[in-house]
Order: C-alpha cells, then structure tokens, then sequence
C-alpha cells in the first residue's frame, strides 16, 4: 500500500509540483491549501507524514503543528516536514517547540523534499 502524505501549501504552483514529484515516487497525496484544513483532514484520516508550509491564511504552520502535537491519539505523532520561504524568521527552536521534524528553505529543492519524504515514511 502507498505511503500517505498530505501536503499543505497555499501556492497552486509549488503544491502541484510537490504533488507531481511525490506520486512519481508512488506516495498518495492529499493536499490542502490552509492549517485549517489540516486539522480537519486529520479527524478522518491518517497520513504517514505532512508537509506543510509556514506562512498559510486561516491557520499557518506553526499553529497548526502545535495543534497536531496536542492531539491524543496516534496522529500527534506524524511527522511534520515544513516549507518556508521566510525560515530565517524561525529558529530551529521555535520549529521543535511546535514539534515540527524538519523544514526545507524555499525555492524547493525537491530532491530534497523526497529525500526526507523518503526518511519519515521508512
């Protein structure tokens, strides 16, 4: 069965690229354009890992990933992989604070992104 991810990212364009490369390495994409939508996605299913932006309306990735961690079930758990543009506004604290795994600097590099796809969903 494939891995499943959902991805949040409220650029069309960088969420329908990371969407193409991830199912070429035959993960099953969810994707969503805001935190929000995250937390609702996560009352019905159960993903492997999510990637996330940091800078979404509604609710931004930093909200949103101290929700996740305050869940009490088994999805508190699922690893977060955030994307930012603007990262240098955080530091990694703040990210482990939240309890976010990793966070990739925007441009995308996607080999990258699959690598760490790759790592979470071992």
């Amino acid at each position: 069965m494939n891995k499943k991810v959902l991805i949040a990212e409220d650029s069309s364009v960088i969420q329908n690229l990371a969407k193409k490369i991830l199912q070429f390495q035959n993960y099953e994409i969810t994707a969503v354009k805001n935190g929000k939508q995250v937390i609702e996605k996560l009352e019905k299913e159960t993903f492997d890992v999510i990637v996330m932006d940091i800078n979404m309306p509604v609710m931004d990735g930093m909200q949103c990933a101290e929700q996740i961690r305050q869940r009490t079930d088994e999805k508190a758990k699922t690893p977060i992989i955030a994307i930012s543009g603007n990262a240098k506004n955080y530091t990694r604290e703040d990210f482990d604070r939240v309890g976010i795994n990793e966070y990739l600097q925007k441009p995308l590099n996607f080999d990258e992104l699959v690598d760490k796809v790759n790592h979470y969903t071992r």
